[in-house]
């Protein structure tokens, strides 16, 4: 795999992943509900867009693709999520009994891996228009940050 492609997806995944962490513990488990009310996840989006547009100083029409881009994000991880209200429990359900559940197990994983690729397609569509429309000096910006943020990982 072409390494920009695989630093895409890496880029996009890690996205997701932090974008779906900071949704779950940024409403906590504070009332009862893990999950991001839709006006939290709204502050957040424009909090985010702002940030970014401040960062990469985004025209108009760039600040619109990367709305697209973050509703995208979050369809995929609401997708992913899907309609338990209470993720650990569903996994606790797995070692309820004498022997682990790998039937259900197997569905929550088809359940999740089909929820990336439905989803998927359109994140990286949204990606790349967002991506593609920005400046050569605002990309390398974005591949500055990509650059730096490598070391949390290793």
């Amino acid at each position: 795999m072409r390494p920009w492609i695989k630093r895409t997806f890496i880029g996009l995944f890690g996205a997701t992943v932090l974008l779906g962490g900071l949704t779950a513990c940024g409403h906590g488990h504070h009332g009862g509900s893990w999950q991001m009310s839709e006006a939290d996840a709204q502050k957040m989006r424009e909090r985010m867009i702002d940030r970014v547009s401040r960062e990469l100083t985004l025209d108009d029409a760039q600040k619109q693709r990367l709305g697209v881009l973050a509703d995208k994000l979050r369809e995929q991880r609401l997708a992913l999520v899907g309609s338990t209200t209470d993720p650990r429990a569903e996994l606790q359900t797995l070692v309820t009994g004498t022997t682990f559940d790998r039937t259900r197990a197997q569905a929550l994983v088809e359940a999740k891996t089909n929820a990336v690729r439905t989803k998927s397609p359109e994140v990286i569509a949204a990606m790349a228009d967002f991506y593609d429309s920005l400046k050569p000096e605002q990309q390398q910006k974005v591949r500055e940050f990509m650059a730096k943020r490598r070391g949390w990982r290793s």
